[in-house]
């Protein structure tokens, strides 16, 4: 079989990790983000795309779906948007609702039907540790949590046509995300790692790996799990 993937973010940082790690194994990839990718591969295909924008999305996604059998969706992309409880505000949580919730949504339904045929399909979130809570994190973590009962729900309805749908939930991860709340190399983020069991902070190839574990075809007998890559902080409380 000829496998296709769909890497939302799949310009940079994580989502291009997992996109040079496909591309190795022989896979198509298809990056679906507001920007070109800082990478390149003969086999890789960029669609530039609002991910917050509904419209555009749809647009995308049908685009996609006309081109190509997708067999693989990684839900990659994602922001923090962080504040404190009496700054957050409703459109926080519809905003990050559409690219953490409804985006997913809108690329799995355009590329099921392929999916159904081949009777083989891979879905995977990328969630995070914030899903069980971190302050500032209002509309980031309730997004975020909502990745993992969607999943368990697709989990449920796909399986009987070959598709598995997982959750890698990782962090800290040091991204530029990160950075965009903690200082590189600053005093905190040394901290940090040091209050991490594992005593160090994520690379984007720790989380790469558990991409590559649930993207396999080889793993058909893992369905609607989370898999935290944290260093043990999921363990325990921590905060920033």
């Amino acid at each position: 079989m000829t496998y296709t993937a769909i890497i939302t973010g799949g310009s940079q940082g994580i989502g291009a990790e997992i996109g040079r790690r496909l591309c190795a194994k022989g896979y198509r990839v298809i990056s679906v983000a507001l920007n070109a990718p800082d990478w390149g591969h003969e086999r890789l295909e960029s669609v530039e795309c609002d991910l917050l924008d509904a419209a555009a999305v749809a647009e995308a996604a049908r685009a996609i779906a006309a081109r190509h059998e997708v067999t693989h969706l990684v839900h990659n992309a994602g922001l923090i948007w962080p504040n404190l409880l009496e700054a957050a505000k409703p459109e926080d949580i519809t905003g990050l609702a559409q690219l953490h919730l409804g985006s997913a949504l809108t690329l799995v339904q355009a590329v099921l039907p392929s999916m159904k045929a081949k009777g083989f399909g891979r879905v995977v979130f990328n969630a995070s540790r914030a899903a069980l809570g971190v302050p500032t994190r209002t509309a980031y973590s309730a997004t975020k949590a909502g990745m993992i009962g969607m999943a368990r729900t697709w989990a449920l309805e796909l399986a009987p046509h070959g598709i598995t749908v997982n959750v890698v939930a990782p962090g800290p991860i040091l991204t530029e995300n990160f950075w965009g709340i903690v200082p590189k190399d600053s005093e905190q983020q040394a901290g940090l790692a040091k209050r991490i069991p594992v005593g160090r902070l994520g690379t984007v190839e720790d989380v790469a790996n558990a991409f590559e574990f649930f993207c396999d075809p080889a793993s058909g007998f893992v369905t609607g799990q989370t898999l935290y890559v944290c260093g043990g902080a999921s363990v325990g409380t921590m905060a920033l």
